[in-house]
């Protein structure tokens, strides 16, 4: 009788301790018995939070120093390690630290800090880093819809919020469409190469180049880019982004910017580079659609809005567009160009999240651009921030945020994509109207009213440590260029 072989679980052991950390932290919260009382259960939600960062801290360690340069798979091939995947999931974990500890204040101001909050980012950590890592169908869902759980709930945190539940119940509804396209794409599939594995996927499909794909399978990828495109905001599968980036906790917007972003753009490329890289001139069309929509929306929807989480919502439609080009040249150069450009995405989305959990009048959150009036003046550093970060996410030099653009604008052209990079380059001109506007209202209206100066020091030491990474990129990006070109060496059997 044939013995079940125990899976390796070291490639996983990151994985592994964050969720046995966040059930821990989980049944710690939960046994607390003075957890009902108001102040109490804040000092529970404190201390979880520390310790889900500290977890978060360790897990990244995990990654960096167990995983080499070799590509390693485990659980019967459908969980792979390699450098591509060490590398967004090092970006995964310092996202979701820092939207937990931006998070503590907002929370506790609004009377709505629970342990279960950081917990949840954890689980949702734990989701996006099998997705980093999924070598399979059947483990990309998994890791899909374990992060997807946990946003439904985060996004409706704000339970007595009318917004917040719209939000929650928005992205619940819209994400389980988007699901049920990718499973029956990811059925058609299975059912046109008679396997899950990416592996053997790319096998299948390239074994006769000479011979027509089948339309079967071509329809298939269609309907799981349609699932994808939803994860990251892409046109036309956006609908849900400004609303939810609106009603939902300021800092729950931050880490739906960035995390979810990172991990889904990380999936996408793995899937179509790899199990569907024979395929390339059959899909790159659809890419090069997406792309251009996303660009275009970005820039001009942005253009009316006066709420700065609905406008900094488009931006994330324009920056998932800008990322696309990358994607769409489909080579080397263009993933190593979406690898730099979300790094510093990164950095940039955080940062200026920051600026708006700290754009407070008489203690109460306001958000709309106008209130921005003579911050100058009343709080300069919030105004030197947020204006870095402005500046930086319109891709003006020498911020970190033109170089983002400028890898992905010359893998375009150098790939021989002059049209894509010059509506690139002309949607960036007319985005970089609604950033300079923020600048603008802050320097040179009057206010009525000033803002809060007062700032958490957590708040106030992300906002500098992201500011000084995007206005110094320019003098150190060696060791982010040499750690994405290692990335996407490993995508490509390198």
């Amino acid at each position: 009788m044939p013995t079940a072989e125990f899976p390796n679980l070291f490639p996983a052991l990151p994985e592994i301790f964050l969720l046995v950390a966040a059930m821990a932290l989980l049944m710690f919260g939960v046994f607390r018995k003075d957890d009902e009382a108001g102040p109490a259960r804040v000092r529970c939600s404190r201390i979880v939070a520390r310790l889900c960062i500290l977890a978060l801290l360790c897990a990244l360690i995990l990654v960096v120093t167990m995983n080499g340069s070799d590509r390693v798979t485990t659980f019967n091939g459908m969980f792979v390690v390699d450098r591509f995947a060490v590398y967004f999931k090092v970006l995964i974990l310092i996202s979701s630290a820092l939207s937990i500890l931006i998070a503590q204040d907002y929370l506790e101001v609004h009377r709505v800090a629970r342990f279960e909050f950081p917990v949840l980012v954890v689980l949702a950590s734990v989701g996006m880093m099998l997705m980093v890592s999924a070598n399979d169908l059947m483990a990309l869902y998994l890791g899909l819809e374990m992060q997807s759980l946990s946003l439904y709930i985060i996004a409706s945190f704000q339970r007595d919020d009318q917004r917040s539940v719209e939000a929650g119940l928005k992205y619940f509804v819209l994400s389980a469409l988007a699901s049920g396209m990718l499973l029956y794409g990811s059925s058609l599939i299975y059912g046109f190469t008679g396997t899950t594995s990416f592996d053997a996927m790319a096998g299948a499909l390239a074994a006769a180049p000479g011979e027509a794909v089948s339309l079967g399978a071509l329809i298939g990828i269609v309907f799981i880019l349609a699932g994808l495109a939803f994860k990251i905001s892409a046109v036309p599968f956006h609908m849900w982004t400004p609303d939810v980036y609106e009603g939902a906790p300021t800092p729950v917007t931050a880490f739906f910017a960035v995390a979810p972003k990172l991990a889904a753009i990380a999936l996408l490329l793995r899937v179509m580079m790899e199990p569907f890289g024979a395929l390339t001139v059959q899909w790159q069309q659809v890419i090069v659609f997406i792309s251009v929509a996303s660009m275009a929306l970005g820039a001009y929807a942005a253009i009316g809005q006066s709420n700065i989480k609905r406008l900094m919502a488009y931006s994330s439609i324009g920056h998932v567009g800008y990322a696309l080009i990358g994607l769409a040249v489909g080579n080397e150069a263009g993933v190593r160009g979406v690898l730099i450009y979300m790094a510093i995405y990164l950095f940039m989305n955080i940062g200026a999240f920051t600026c708006i959990l700290s754009m407070r009048r008489r203690g109460q959150m306001v958000v709309g651009i106008n209130d921005l009036a003579g911050v100058s003046k009343s709080n300069p550093m919030l105004a030197l921030a947020l204006a870095i970060f402005m500046f930086s996410l319109a891709g003006i030099p020498p911020l970190a945020g033109f170089f983002g653009k400028l890898y992905i604008f010359l893998a375009a052209v150098q790939a021989g994509y002059f049209t894509l990079a010059i509506i690139g380059v002309l949607t960036s001109v007319v985005g970089a109207f609604y950033y300079i506007r923020i600048v603008k209202v802050m320097y040179f209206d009057e206010a009525e009213e000033v803002l809060d100066r007062r700032m958490d020091r957590p708040t106030a030491l992300v906002m500098a440590a992201t500011g000084i990474l995007i206005a110094i990129f320019f003098i150190i990006p060696d060791p982010l260029l040499s750690q994405a070109q290692a990335a996407a060496q490993s995508l490509f059997g390198g």
